[in-house]
């Protein structure tokens, strides 16, 4: 009987940290979206169809906080979703349409073409 409370209470210890682990992670992947979103120009969401630059910003900025103050599960999905959505939709079209640090979406031998 006590090592069945041990082998449990090691289990749940594990488990514990596993699930520590990955929330940080979510966080440190909400954040990049959120430094991601925060040094895009602001025309190029216009350029690229997408909601305004500070429309992202509050939506990630929201989720971040959200973890870093609450941590409630729904505000972490809902997090994540969003986090999701602008690394598969947005970022994609804000790197075609260019971001400014390489002069343009695509790159010939001589610049942007």
């Amino acid at each position: 009987m006590p090592g069945q409370v041990l082998a449990g209470g090691v289990l749940l210890s594990t488990f514990g940290n596993v699930v520590a682990w990955l929330f940080l992670g979510l966080l440190l992947f909400k954040v990049f979206c959120f430094v991601d979103a925060a040094f895009r120009r602001e025309d190029a969401y216009r350029a690229a169809d997408k909601q305004k630059k500070v429309f992202w910003l509050v939506i990630l900025g929201a989720a971040v906080a959200w973890d870093l103050l609450l941590g409630s599960l729904i505000g972490v999905i809902a997090g994540i979703i969003a986090a999701i959505v602008y690394m598969v939709d947005v970022r994609p079209a804000l790197k075609e349409v260019g971001n400014g640090r390489r002069g343009g979406g695509r790159m010939g031998p001589y610049g942007p073409w």
